[in-house]
């Protein structure tokens, strides 16, 4: 069965986006990423759904969740909202950023795990969270 959720990588300062498919097959798609401040969320909703449709919002109930389940639910108050652990999912964020930019020079000698992105993963961080729910 396909389905598609927007995840979201809450913190105090920026947030990650993440629109994630998984097709009949079961294969995951990214179909949409971003990064911006909590303040935004309300337009960054309508950004998703201007990409595709989504069912649910998955967020981490981690770092200033709270507030921003609140500004969702006043946007959006019929959509459903389910609230997953992100612990790990920086680290596992890491791995995600770098199976879709290929490392190139040195960076292809060490291990992905040892290297940190040269930019913000947190986009990255919401897709390991729509992982968790739609695997």
């Amino acid at each position: 069965m396909e389905r598609t959720v927007l995840a979201i990588d809450p913190g105090r300062a920026k947030c990650g986006y993440a629109l994630v498919r998984r097709d009949a097959e079961g294969k995951i798609e990214l179909l949409w990423r971003a990064i911006g401040p909590p303040i935004e969320v309300v337009s960054r909703l309508e950004e998703a759904k201007a990409v595709a449709a989504y069912s649910m919002i998955v967020m981490g109930q981690g770092t200033s969740s709270g507030s921003l389940q609140e500004k969702i639910r006043e946007a959006a108050p019929s959509m459903a909202i389910l609230l997953v652990d992100e612990r790990d999912t920086s680290i596992q964020a890491r791995e995600r950023y770098w199976e879709h930019h290929k490392r190139r020079g040195w960076r292809r000698l060490l291990p992905s795990s040892l290297q940190v992105p040269p930019v913000p993963i947190d986009d990255f961080a919401a897709l390991v969270i729509a992982e968790k729910v739609l695997l």
